[in-house]
């Protein structure tokens, strides 16, 4: 199962963003980000929330409970 670092990380490279303007896209640190890519820490809900947002995608996919990015 994918986790959530490693499917924020593949997001994150697939729109050439540097973990500056995604920490400041959501309300975060650059050093969270990386807290968040590496699975040391896990993001509430208000920041879990405001990524899928961001990268347009499912919750259920951003934390790897589904391989379908689409939100229904």
């Amino acid at each position: 199962m994918v986790t959530l670092g490693e499917r924020l990380r593949s997001l994150r490279k697939a729109r050439n963003l540097k973990r500056e303007q995604l920490a400041a896209a959501i309300g975060v640190t650059p050093r969270v980000i990386t807290f968040y890519e590496t699975n040391d820490r896990e993001p509430s809900l208000r920041v879990l929330i405001a990524l899928a947002d961001f990268f347009d995608v499912s919750l259920d996919y951003l934390v790897g409970r589904s391989d379908n990015p689409r939100r229904r």
